[in-house]
């Protein structure tokens, strides 16, 4: 399996390899949250696309979700995943698992296996991480299926 290895780099050139759009955004601060988002790029909460680390009992997964989601139903993900159990992972974990601490994690080329938010799906162009603090990616949110190994859906 291919990680990002604390690389932003990578994650460009996955969507480059593939000839998929995007657009990068350089914001005069990094975007940690979906308020942040919200604020600096004049977005809907919605559009903001975190991609969070989880931990189970079957390894890491990578859930990219819409910011307009709330809170994620562990249980539900775990049925999912077919799993016993799914939690966010520990910043420690991230940073060994992917190279990346949380708030810097990009969107795409961190290697693991995905569950993607369906409710992305609304919006011509979704906003998230690209591993560097201050740079945002602009994407179309069907292009995510082409740059990540999504193997789950969240659906609305």
């Amino acid at each position: 399996m291919e990680f990002c290895s604390n690389n932003p780099l990578r994650a460009i050139a996955q969507l480059d390899e593939k000839s998929i759009g995007y657009e990068l955004i350089y914001t005069p601060e990094p975007i940690l949250s979906v308020k942040d988002g919200v604020r600096i790029l004049a977005i809907e909460a919605g559009q903001t696309a975190p991609t969070l680390i989880l931990n189970s009992d079957s390894g890491f997964y990578a859930a990219i979700v819409s910011g307009a989601r709330g809170k994620l139903d562990f249980k539900l993900l775990a049925k999912l995943l077919g799993c016993q159990r799914v939690e966010l992972a520990t910043k420690k974990d991230v940073q060994a698992t992917i190279g990346f601490t949380p708030g810097q994690v990009p969107l795409t080329g961190h290697g693991l296996p995905c569950i993607l938010d369906q409710m992305l799906l609304k919006y011509d162009f979704v906003y998230g991480g690209t591993g560097q603090g201050a740079v945002t990616l602009k994407i179309k949110p069907q292009a995510l299926y082409a740059v990540n190994r999504v193997i789950a859906e969240l659906h609305c």
